[in-house]
């Protein structure tokens, strides 16, 4: 998902989930709009939910290469387009202002690597999901998402909840508590989407890397760790050589992760805040028709679970529309 680069970030980040501002999500770069760039940012943010969703089915047609060797490849590929964006797009100052902090602030160091550990975890599992059985359940945790940033927001900075977020609170709830009825609990893999991506922003907000420049350094560190996934996995480099079909299929993978990443941001300075949040929740319901598509499926007792945790997102997405109509009015 868009929050599966973590910017979702004041990414700013797309942070695509900001606690300052939980009742709607916050685009990274934020620029007023002209009337006729509206269409175009709202085509490039579908696009962006569709180039995701893709690149988490795409992972099933990378056979051999398991979840661990294709997040290896992921940011082995992604993290120099990332690079060149920036480069080009002059965002490159962010980084640098970033590294110039680290010699009064030492202690920064351990932050950052806190930081990407925490994003690393959630890029890994976004690409392990479906290989694995758990894209339903991670799906489920981008559809609480929004409530969790909207209950971080509250404990951690003391935001009061407009009367609409308390509804949507009172539905997720109900879906929360069938399924400690159910199962006893949520599994792991929605529960550290759902626990995870708010530590990963609050951290980042702490650490005032809550920008660009704070995500490429996330998934920099995370290159040798990358390295070590691909080199020391069943396939390693030599992979090209068994599957000649992966000599395209992975750089396409890379190809789709540096798109979805670009495309994204350039919709959000295309957008007001509000309409892009009401557009992120596209993905979410993109990446539940790819865990259908393959092969999981909705038990009859977990429908009292999805049913009122989607009942909460329309209420937010009905109170983003609000507020998105409050803007635009003269």
């Amino acid at each position: 998902m868009r929050a599966s680069f973590g910017f979702v970030e004041n990414i700013d980040h797309p942070d695509q989930y900001s606690p300052q501002k939980p009742r709607i999500l916050r685009a990274p770069f934020h620029h007023h709009p002209r009337e006729d760039s509206l269409s175009k940012g709202i085509a490039l943010s579908v696009t962006a939910s569709t180039l995701f969703a893709v690149m988490y089915y795409y992972t099933s047609l990378l056979t051999p290469l398991s979840g661990v060797e294709i997040f290896g490849w992921r940011m082995l590929l992604t993290v120099p387009c990332m690079t060149v964006f920036m480069l080009l797009s002059g965002e490159w100052r962010r980084v640098l202002e970033l590294l110039r902090r680290i010699p009064a602030l030492p202690k920064l160091i351990g932050g950052l690597i806190l930081s990407s550990a925490l994003l690393g975890v959630q890029l890994w599992l976004f690409m392990w999901a479906p290989l694995n059985g758990y894209s339903l359940d991670v799906s489920l945790g981008y559809f609480l998402l929004p409530l969790a940033m909207v209950l971080t927001g509250r404990i951690a900075y003391g935001e009061s909840l407009s009367y609409l977020q308390k509804v949507a609170v009172f539905f997720a709830s109900l879906g929360v508590l069938n399924e400690l009825y159910q199962v006893g609990g949520f599994s792991w893999a929605t529960l550290v989407v759902v626990v995870g991506y708010p530590l990963y922003f609050v951290l980042r907000k702490y650490l005032k890397t809550d920008n660009l420049g704070g995500l490429w350094v996330d998934m920099t560190l995370m290159l040798p760790v990358a390295y070590w996934f691909v080199r020391g996995g069943e396939q390693g480099f030599g992979v090209f050589d068994q599957y000649p079909a992966l000599t395209w299929l992975i750089p396409l993978l890379g190809l789709i992760s540096a798109s979805a990443l670009v495309v994204y941001i350039i919709a959000s300075r295309l957008l007001p805040f509000s309409l892009f949040g009401l557009l992120s929740y596209v993905e979410p319901v993109l990446l539940l028709g790819v865990a259908l598509l393959l092969g999981e499926s909705i038990k009859p007792g977990e429908w009292l679970t999805y049913i009122p945790i989607w009942l909460a997102v329309v209420v937010l997405v009905f109170e983003g529309f609000k507020h998105l109509m409050r803007q635009r009015r003269p």
